[in-house]
């Protein structure tokens, strides 16, 4: 009677199961039945669990309905399926540092420009079916974008936006807004609330009382606050109620001799960290006290990977450039071989420094931070985020973890996203290998289900090909 039920339950909900996509939309979709079933597939569940093989899940409604050993599982008459051997489903990526433009520089100038249409594609081509973007320079524009996607009108992954950044003013970057005091701070924390943001950033020049009011005033609407920081060490924002701080330890200045307060000296920070032993006793007290505070942290190994003997954009999307940049870095690739010793040692202290965090019982996060050198390209960077922390020694079931139920966590969607379990959203990657044998195989995502409805990751990837740079 159990499983008559079931079934009947599982048609009835299957023809409630209705989406409405703009004709721009669907020329990337591959897979939109109101029921389906992925069989005979190994699964990589996001809980941190062993891997299971022989798996069947079944879809509708948008919905997982059930999953488990293929033998077992019930299927109604005539649902479509997708044979799944020799691939690997896991969810969909989680990720936490995301932005919606790139680095464009001009001169001698730092620039970055929104990518509007060319991003959003990119990070749902990746594996991306839920995101946050780690400091906006166009809110608007991107809580638009947010918009239209929930609507079937653009094509891209679940928003979540951060407004602003918030910051003082230091090193000429034109797109920045920069605050002359204090009182700023919470006119902007409720006036983009208000409008809808999720989150917000805090950035290299800030004072602690600057920090204090964006913290009071987010967390008085139940919002976090996140930061890029240098005129604060970690420790003065964990102690001040910080939710998040970005990019592994490489933004700490903990560790730089004679910190002045309130005072940014980022060569006197990075000498900090070089100098600071891979097992010393600071590095070691403030992993303690981070975990202590509950204060997260999420790594952008991607936005800082060498150049020596690596890929010029690593993740393998130099060709979604404009083939001026592709031009540009190319000829910094080559002049930069062999000549970033320091660079690779520090790459590699961070990730020790990251797992101990996590191995303690650190709340990790991951993200990709599309700016730096420009090597950072949205989608590409996701695939090789997940692929970075395999080669830092995190056991693949513990980065994928990483990389999706904790990111939802942090989101505080865990309840619905983040893990292939029965009754939550279907937001599936179906990767045509074995994670087990070579990480590099997630490369090989074929279809990127966001809430049951499959997207073509190598037409999405396609789609926006020497176009990065533009829009």
């Amino acid at each position: 009677m159990k499983l008559k039920i079931t079934l009947i339950t599982f048609c009835i909900t299957a023809l409630s199961f209705a989406q409405n996509f703009s004709d721009q939309v669907k020329r990337f979709i591959t897979v939109e039945d109101n029921q389906f079933a992925i069989t005979n597939v190994t699964v990589i569940d996001g809980t941190g669990g062993e891997i299971k093989e022989n798996q069947t899940i079944v879809v509708s409604d948008g919905k997982i309905l059930r999953t488990g050993d293929a033998d077992k599982i019930p299927m109604a008459l005539g649902i479509k399926t997708i044979d799944g051997k020799g691939k690997t489903v896991i969810p969909g990526l989680v990720m936490l540092h995301e932005h919606m433009f790139y680095t464009t520089p001009f001169e001698n100038w730092f620039s970055v420009s929104q990518m509007t249409f060319t991003f959003p594609r990119l990070y749902l081509a990746g594996g991306v079916t839920s995101m946050r973007t780690g400091g906006s320079i166009q809110p608007q524009s991107d809580l638009n974008v947010q918009q239209w996607i929930n609507e079937g009108l653009m094509t891209g992954p679940k928003m979540h936006v951060t407004g602003p950044f918030i910051e003082r003013e230091g090193p000429k970057v034109p797109e920045l807004g920069f605050i002359g005091n204090t009182d700023e701070v919470s006119k902007i924390v409720n006036y983009w609330a208000d409008k809808g943001v999720t989150s917000f950033k805090v950035y290299n020049n800030i004072t602690k009382q600057d920090l204090s009011v964006a913290v009071s005033e987010a967390h008085k609407r139940g919002l976090k606050v996140t930061g890029h920081l240098c005129s604060l060490t970690y420790k003065e924002a964990s102690e001040i109620g910080i939710d998040n701080l970005e990019h592994g330890f490489m933004a700490s200045s903990d560790f730089a001799l004679d910190k002045e307060e309130n005072l940014c000296d980022p060569f006197s920070a990075r000498t900090g960290l070089a100098n600071e032993p891979i097992d010393g006793e600071n590095i070691n007290k403030l992993i303690d006290l981070l975990i202590a505070n509950g204060t997260a942290i999420t790594t952008t190994p991607n936005v800082f990977e060498p150049y020596t003997d690596r890929e010029i954009v690593p993740g393998g999307g130099l060709d979604a450039l404009l083939p001026q940049i592709q031009e540009r870095l190319t000829s910094q690739h080559k002049r930069a071989q062999g000549r970033d010793s320091s660079s690779i040692a520090l790459f590699n202290k961070n990730l020790a420094w990251v797992k101990r965090f996590y191995d303690k019982g650190g709340i990790l996060l991951a993200g990709t931070d599309p700016t730096g050198a420009g090597r950072t390209v949205a989608g590409y960077a996701n695939q090789r985020t997940v692929e970075i922390l395999v080669e830092a020694g995190f056991p693949l079931v513990d980065a994928i973890k990483i990389c999706t139920i904790d990111g939802a966590k942090f989101l505080e969607i865990s309840e619905v996203t983040g893990t292939v379990e029965e009754g939550k959203q279907a937001d599936l990657l179906l990767i045509d290998g074995d994670l087990s044998q070579d990480i590099k195989n997630i490369r090989k995502l074929e279809t990127v289900f966001k809430d049951g409805v499959g997207f073509n990751s190598k037409q999405l990837f396609e789609s926006v090909k020497g176009k990065v740079g533009f829009n």
